[in-house]
């Protein structure tokens, strides 16, 4: 079998191994020990919520509610469930921690990515020059239609940017690009961030699109390890 997926060019000649999968793929815990070449029992996965809390993974692999995953550990390869929400991978280039966050509309008002940047920050010491982020596949502007309190929530954690507009009594939302003011916010330089010009919803032979299917669907991941 054939598993396709995106690898962002951001992180081309680190020690990593950072990639986005498809629906071809899925999120399979197995299908990615084989992409990666990483054993199943170092591949870990939180147990998503729609919260804001991140889980920096040391020697306990046991999941817990999390919706972002950091690591320093060597070998282990963390990763993030999505069909529609923003997927990211986080790498700080300089102390090499790497980690991966899942940021749906609960999550980007929450302030997941910036909760995720500023335990690096304040775990690890990392410097914001040094962080290096891939916003994958996800639902677009284009596709995302939301009433007023979803942006009202999404604003209020963000700030003013381009990422809404109102049209027709409808509310239409770019989720990656206010993931991406966010990350701005905390000091990531513009040209460390890597975003994905795919919409899920758009693509629905490619990837899985929860509003797209009205529902019950597979998933896709994003992951992350060091080699």
């Amino acid at each position: 079998m054939e598993y396709k997926i995106i690898s962002p060019p951001i992180f081309k000649g680190r020690h990593l191994r950072a990639f986005f999968t498809t629906k071809s793929t899925g999120a399979e815990i197995k299908n990615i020990s084989r992409i990666s070449a990483v054993p199943v029992g170092n591949i870990y996965l939180p147990i998503q919520k729609h919260t804001d809390a991140v889980q920096v993974v040391e020697h306990d692999l046991g999941p817990k509610i999390a919706d972002a995953v950091v690591t320093n550990r060597k070998g282990i390869m963390v990763g993030v469930q999505v069909a529609d929400c923003v997927p990211l991978l986080l790498y700080d280039r300089r102390l090499h921690i790497v980690g991966a966050v899942h940021a749906g509309w609960r999550g980007t008002a929450a302030g997941i990515l910036k909760n995720t940047i500023k335990t690096v920050m304040d775990r690890f010491y990392s410097s914001p020059s040094d962080i290096v982020i891939a916003i994958g596949p996800s639902i677009k502007q284009c596709s995302y239609a939301v009433d007023h309190e979803v942006v009202r929530a999404v604003r209020n954690a963000t700030g003013p940017g381009d990422y809404f507009i109102d049209s027709a009594d409808k509310y239409y939302l770019d989720l990656p690009e206010a993931n991406k003011c966010q990350a701005l916010s905390t000091g990531i330089p513009e040209k460390n961030i890597w975003l994905s010009e795919d919409c899920t919803f758009c693509n629905p032979d490619i990837y899985y699109s929860y509003r797209f299917a009205h529902g019950t669907t597979g998933r896709q991941g994003a992951f992350i390890g060091l080699i």
